[in-house]
C-alpha cells in the first residue's frame, strides 16, 4: 500500500496531509486559500493520487508560509509513500494544453532534489494569488520528495491558463513515473542499485 500520513506544525502553519499514490483521483483541500485548492485538485485528479489536504496558517500575513509549508509536507509525504522505489518506471514527462497556454512537466525519482522552473507569468496576480508562490510550492515539495523536476511553461497568454497546465502536466508526469513497469519487477530503476 503506497501510503502515507504527514503532520507538520510550526509557529507559522498547521498542515496534515494524508496520500494514496494509487487512488482514484479524489481529493478532499481545505487549504484557506481557494486557488491553491483547485491547483492541488489538479494533481490529484491528473495524477490518479487520492489527496486529503488540511491547512491552517498565518493567512492575515500572507499566503507564503502556508503555500510553501503545503509543498514541503507533501513533499514529506510522498517521500514515505513511495517507498523503496521497486519497479517503478522512475521517469515521467507530460505536456499539457489549456487552451492557448501548454506547459511541459519532466520528473525523475532521483532521490535527489533539484528543479528548474520557468514560467514567466504575464501577470503576478491570480485573483488574490501571487504567482511567485506557485514556485515556493514546487521548490518545497521537490526539497522533501528528493525528486528532480523540470517545469516549462512554453505558450500562454493568461495566468491561470499558464498555472493549471503546469499543475496538471505535474500530475500526469507524476502519475507515469509512479507506474509500476512489468518488466523490472522488484527492481530498483538505477544503476547505482538504490535512489
Amino acid at each position: 500500500m503506497r501510503q502515507s500520513q504527514v503532520t507538520r506544525n510550526t509557529l507559522e502553519t498547521k498542515i496534515s496531509v494524508e496520500l494514496n499514490l494509487d487512488g482514484t483521483g479524489k481529493a478532499e483541500l481545505d487549504t484557506g486559500i481557494p486557488f491553491l485548492d483547485h491547483m492541488l485538485d489538479q494533481i490529484a485528479r491528473h495524477g490518479m493520487v487520492d489527496l486529503k489536504i488540511t491547512a491552517k496558517g498565518d493567512l492575515h500575513i500572507d499566503a507564503h508560509h502556508t503555500v510553501e509549508d503545503i509543498g514541503i509536507t507533501l513533499g514529506q509525504a510522498f517521500a514515505k509513500a513511495v517507498g523503496d522505489k521497486k519497479g517503478l518506471r522512475r521517469y515521467g514527462h507530460a505536456y499539457v494544453p489549456l487552451d492557448e497556454a501548454m506547459s511541459r512537466v519532466v520528473i525523475d525519482l532521483s532521490g535527489r532534489p533539484g528543479m528548474e522552473f520557468n514560467i514567466k507569468f504575464v501577470r503576478a496576480r491570480i485573483g488574490e494569488f501571487d504567482v511567485d508562490l506557485i514556485n515556493e510550492f514546487f521548490q518545497g515539495f521537490v526539497n522533501h520528495a528528493l525528486i528532480t523536476l523540470h517545469i516549462d511553461n512554453l505558450s500562454g497568454d493568461n495566468a491561470h491558463h499558464q498555472a493549471e497546465t503546469a499543475f496538471k502536466a505535474f500530475g500526469r508526469a507524476l502519475r507515469v513515473a509512479l507506474e509500476l513497469d512489468p518488466r523490472s519487477i522488484n527492481v530498483i530503476p538505477s544503476t547505482k542499485g538504490s535512489l
